[in-house]
């Protein structure tokens, strides 16, 4: 198997997870379904040999910002809506784009280091991504925190809107 087609296989995981991600009635699946779409985002960037930004993506995209999501659910009690059944689709679903994932994941371990050469890397060092972020990234690193910030307040507004209309 060939770069291209390590790349088609993630490409239809990540796609598919973003899909069910949309789709999904339930909150809860969907921020499942989006942890899978940030993991395969993660395995793309270990194929471009940015270990770094692979370990930053799984450690504040799929921990920090899912926990947080999970906790805006939560807190909107978003997870007690539509407690019926999980559709039919969702679980094949769920378990082969796991499959998939974890054995394209298997493979780009052991695949031929040869053929990843082929593959443009970028200097994914710390140093060189801090001077990036600040200096040519700020202004969407400043519109990311806006808007992180934004989404917090509005969960505190709605929350306390639906306490005062009793419910």
């Amino acid at each position: 198997m060939g770069p291209v087609v390590l790349f088609a296989i993630l490409a239809t995981i990540a796609i598919v997870a973003a899909l069910g991600m949309v789709f999904s009635r339930n909150a809860i699946h969907s921020a499942l379904y989006l942890v899978l779409n940030l993991g395969t985002i993660a395995v793309f960037y270990l194929i471009l040999n940015a270990p770094f930004i692979a370990m930053v993506q799984v450690a504040v995209y799929a921990g920090a910002i899912m926990v947080l999501f999970l906790f805006v659910i939560m807190l909107l009690g978003a997870e007690r809506v539509g407690r019926e059944a999980p559709e039919p689709w969702q679980r094949p679903l769920a378990i082969s784009l796991g499959i998939a994932l974890a054995a394209t994941l298997i493979f780009s371990f052991f695949a031929d280091p040869q053929a990843a050469s082929t593959v443009t890397t970028m200097d994914a060092s710390p140093a060189a991504l801090g001077i990036a972020l600040f200096e040519r990234y700020v202004f969407p690193f400043e519109v990311t925190s806006v808007l992180l910030l934004t989404a917090m307040i509005g969960v505190v507004v709605l929350r306390s809107r639906k306490e005062n209309r009793g419910g």
